[in-house]
């Protein structure tokens, strides 16, 4: 489903212009013809200049949301690429082949030509993110749905596809709809290749997502986990509370990265009163302000 959340119009110079010109035409039918001087033409109005595009809004984004997971892995997933409107692009950096995986998610930042947005909208809405005809049930029940985020003139398109990689080979779809699928797909793999080549990008803040530490973790071929401990130095946790158990706290990114630096997601987090936490780190991307930014 799209929907559509109209910016407020600029004046158009267009207008003015055509205004001034109807004013002099009448102004000519309605001489007396009496040679001398003409008068002095109208100026015209000045046309109200369209409010500057703030470099931090964003433009286009793709995003994986909902599916059966933690409620730590949904509220902090990283959108899979988000494009500014200074052509800032930010996505998630590789990923190391361990277990458990490293606490700390890098994010990498590529820079386009600006010039190029406006190419890259049209293209986003040609291959049917501000369309909301039916895409089909793929019987998929369990995986994340894609969210593609649009920023056009007329305002801000979003369109969710449930399953959108999982099922493209689904048997029920029909043509049309396994179509309108792999257009979809395809502009997915488009933006995020926007990302490469890329540098590491450091964000200024985090979200801490908490919630208390669940012994006796089991990994990889059924060995339990023994991950040594790490002392948070940060503000109470767990923070405000979200859902199902989970808290969250915004500080600053630099400490927390350097704290992160050797732990995995299997660390326990220590408190003064010996409290053992759970902690996921959601680093906010330059358009988010807090925990309420976070899909779920």
């Amino acid at each position: 489903m799209s929907r559509a959340q109209p910016d407020a119009p600029s004046a158009r110079p267009g207008r003015a212009l055509a205004l001034l010109l109807a004013g002099l035409l009448l102004a000519a039918c309605a001489g007396t013809g009496t040679s001398g001087p003409a008068d002095a033409p109208p100026e015209a109005p000045d046309a109200a200049a369209p409010d500057p595009v703030d470099p931090g809004t964003v433009v286009l984004q793709v995003a994986l949301v909902g599916g059966y997971t933690s409620v730590e892995e949904l509220r902090g997933r990283l959108p899979s690429v988000t494009v500014y409107a200074d052509g800032r692009v930010l996505a998630p950096g590789p990923v190391a082949a361990v277990h458990p995986p490293f606490a700390w998610p890098g994010l990498t930042v590529t820079r386009l030509d600006p010039d190029r947005l406006p190419d890259l909208v049209d293209r986003a809405l040609a291959a049917g993110v501000g369309e909301d005809g039916g895409l089909g049930e793929t019987g998929v029940i369990d995986g994340p749905s894609t969210r593609f985020t649009v920023r056009t003139d007329g305002g801000t398109v979003v369109r969710e596809v449930d399953a959108l990689q999982e099922g493209l080979g689904s048997p029920v779809l029909s043509d049309r709809q396994r179509a309108d699928r792999q257009r979809l797909a395809a502009l997915a793999e488009e933006l995020t290749g926007l990302a490469d080549p890329a540098e590491s990008w450091t964000p200024s803040a985090v979200a801490v997502l908490a919630h208390p530490y669940a012994e006796g973790r089991i990994g990889l071929g059924g060995l339990p986990i023994d991950a040594p401990e790490v002392a948070w130095a940060g503000p109470g946790l767990p923070g405000e509370p979200l859902d199902a158990g989970l808290g969250c706290l915004v500080v600053p990114a630099g400490p927390v990265q350097d704290a992160a630096s050797g732990a995995s997601t299997a660390t326990p987090w220590t408190t003064p009163d010996g409290t053992r936490w759970s902690l996921t780190f959601r680093p906010l991307l330059p358009h988010e302000t807090g925990c309420a930014d976070l899909a779920g």
